[in-house]
């Protein structure tokens, strides 16, 4: 079938996916030439819905930046989605996983700018540059795909798997990190479920960053001062079953806490 995709008609399916908690059957299924440049179109229509319902745009969050799952998707580029206000939790935080469909949990490092970075020719070091603090942070992902039996482009269009996120309550100043060698320790109750080192994100999380500002230059956008940026999981998603979470990463950068029920 190569009917061409409605966006606002998937944008809303997606929707009402989100809301009801009913997961759908994979959209490139449907409409197998589905294009990343298409679900991107599906994403904007899909965040103009949530941002009539009063949901804040805070940032945006970074995915498939490990070599592995741009392997396993034969991606060659992250991906990404924006966050809201409405899931976004502090440090310590209890949060219902029967507010998901299939959630999973990642590690992240948060990136708060404050200044903005316009591509096309934005490096690592200027993110650094424009980044007032860095923050620990979990983000939870969630498909509204049924069975996460997704392709890039149903990742896209579903906002890249986006749910909400948790971020820790201590900042650290770039200057106070070794961004590549930073290590992370993640846990459910005391049990540890994953390790790894910053370069796990691209080699280094300021170069995510840098190319989303590089990406976004492709629509006359930028990310903004005040914004905050998820640059990506440095571990494979692990499903989010009832527990306490807790992220520590190394080299000054504390640790982030979470309590699913």
């Amino acid at each position: 079938m190569n009917e061409k995709p409605n966006i606002q008609t998937i944008a809303q399916s997606l929707y009402d996916a989100f809301e009801n908690k009913q997961a759908i059957s994979p959209i490139t299924e449907t409409y197998p030439s589905l294009t990343a440049e298409d679900a991107y179109q599906i994403q904007r229509e899909l965040t103009k819905l949530h941002q009539q319902q009063g949901r804040q745009v805070i940032g945006n969050k970074i995915g498939l930046t490990s070599e592995g799952i741009q392997k396993q998707l034969h991606v060659y580029e992250p991906d990404f989605g924006v966050m809201y206000s409405d899931f976004a939790f502090e440090h310590g935080a209890e949060i219902d996983s029967k507010r998901m469909i299939y959630p999973r949990i990642e590690a992240e490092i948060a990136f708060l700018l404050d200044k903005d970075l316009r591509g096309p020719n934005v490096t690592a070091a200027d993110v650094l540059a424009a980044t007032k603090a860095v923050v620990p942070s979990f983000e939870i992902i969630d498909s509204r795909i049924k069975d996460w039996k997704i392709k890039i482009s149903d990742t896209i269009a579903d906002n890249g798997s986006h749910w909400g996120m948790v971020i820790g309550s201590q900042i650290s100043t770039v200057e106070r990190l070794d961004f590549r060698h930073v290590g992370l320790v993640l846990e459910r109750d005391g049990k540890i479920l994953g390790t790894a080192a910053g370069a796990a994100v691209l080699g280094h999380p300021a170069r995510s960053v840098a190319w989303l500002a590089n990406k976004l230059s492709g629509w006359g956008e930028a990310l903004k001062a005040g914004s905050i940026v998820l640059s990506g999981s440095l571990t494979p998603a692990f499903d989010l079953l009832p527990g306490h979470y807790k992220a520590s990463f190394g080299e000054g950068l504390s640790s982030v806490e979470v309590n699913i029920k």
